[in-house]
């Protein structure tokens, strides 16, 4: 069951594609999401005893072997009570305060928890722009490697002290399924106050547990909530929008509670259990699909869009009819049809002032008018995936 990186020629960890529950025990390395309402108490407050929990069952798994990232919401959260707020602020410099004091006291609770079981923590903080570029995508796997090669266990978090509504994940579950994909974990583990999936809300009569997910994309006659609680930002759609990228990716996911986290690594019969698919290795193209989200927008003629789309052609400048937002040059952009459609995404070769000097332009003319540089493609077919 061992992962391989045989003939993927990128030296990429890959996911042992774990296929039941049973299996979860055997994982080599693992993520595990933690959500702001599972760490604090009634009050909104960050309460050393849940985060103790949590800390005993990884700090467990660690020595037995298994490699165990965290990701952690709960700053924003942890700050509450010291500054006296009532509720998370809505207002992004309020909450950018609230992080940079709660990042503090959050990273002091898992380091003092992980300490009582003689392990170091690492923190790491994030933000979209650093997992979208891919030089930082591989400054951050590289980081986080040679923290699990150290033996440490690294806390990941969202960086909400410098992330604004443009640059933020938007939820830690996403981050984490980021994370778990960068990563290649064999398991990724969203915790959370709900024990599992239901086909309806958990208090209304007749809602059953969904034990078993095979295609997060498949789900029907699913009765979700998009709201997260009151000290955080996500919600059951968020989960399974994460679930649905990290099993894609290979990745088995598990969702329950966090007071369920320790059977759950054993392999207990509990929350909802998604399987890590076959078929799809860890590349850039997947990473491409699947873990970012265009910093702009490409608008195709429509020869550029039916080649870019059927006959997976490089796009030239001459097919480009429209460049939309502000971006520099080697950052994912996505491609659109004459409609709007997105069709594709791509790392593009240039920037956006450089991609609208190119618009509608042949290669002659871009070596005459612009220079040499100017005649490659705008997005070539090796760094494109059509969605």
């Amino acid at each position: 069951m061992a992962p391989s990186n045989a003939g993927n020629g990128a030296g990429l960890r890959q996911p042992a594609r774990i296929a039941s529950r049973e299996e979860l025990g055997a994982a080599e390395r693992i993520v595990v999401k933690i959500g702001s309402s599972s760490l604090t108490d009634e009050n909104g407050r960050l309460d050393q005893s849940h985060v103790h929990a949590i800390a005993t069952t990884a700090a467990h798994l660690a020595s037995r072997g298994t490699e165990v990232v965290i990701v952690s919401s709960g700053a924003i959260a942890a700050a509450l009570g010291p500054l006296g707020l009532e509720r998370r602020p809505t207002e992004v410099p309020l909450q950018q305060a609230a992080a940079s004091v709660g990042q503090a006291l959050l990273a002091t609770a898992w380091s003092t928890a992980f300490a009582d079981h003689g392990r170091i923590t690492g923190q790491v903080l994030l933000t979209e722009s650093d997992v979208i570029r891919p030089q930082t995508y591989r400054n951050v796997r590289s980081a986080l490697e040679s923290l699990l090669e150290l033996g440490t266990l690294p806390v990941v978090n969202e960086n909400d002290t410098t992330a604004t509504h443009e640059i933020r994940f938007g939820d830690n579950d996403r981050l984490a399924a980021l994370v778990a994909q960068l990563l290649g974990a064999d398991a990724l583990f969203l915790l959370t106050d709900v024990d599992a999936l239901y086909t309806a809300p958990p208090r209304e009569p007749g809602a059953r547990r969904i034990d078993h997910v095979e295609d997060a994309a498949r789900l029907s006659g699913v009765s979700i909530g998009s709201v997260g609680s009151k000290v955080g930002t996500g919600g059951m759609v968020t989960k399974l929008s994460a679930a649905q990228l990290a099993s894609t990716t290979g990745t088995a996911v598990l969702m329950t509670s966090a007071a369920q986290f320790a059977a759950a690594a054993d392999g207990a019969d509990v929350g909802t259990f998604f399987p890590g698919h076959h078929g799809r290795r860890r590349s850039r193209l997947v990473w491409l699909r699947f873990a970012t989200r265009g910093a702009g927008t490409l608008v195709l003629d429509e020869g550029a869009a039916e080649a870019v789309r059927s006959r997976r052609r490089s796009l030239l400048a001459v097919g480009i009819a429209e460049v939309r937002g502000t971006f520099p040059d080697g950052v994912p952009v996505d491609l659109a049809a004459p409609d709007g459609e997105i069709i594709a995404r791509g790392l593009t070769g240039f920037s956006s002032d450089e991609l609208r000097a190119m618009t509608g332009r042949g290669t002659d003319e871009l070596r005459e008018v612009l220079g040499e540089r100017f005649r490659r493609p705008a997005v070539h077919r090796d760094q494109l995936v059509v969605l």
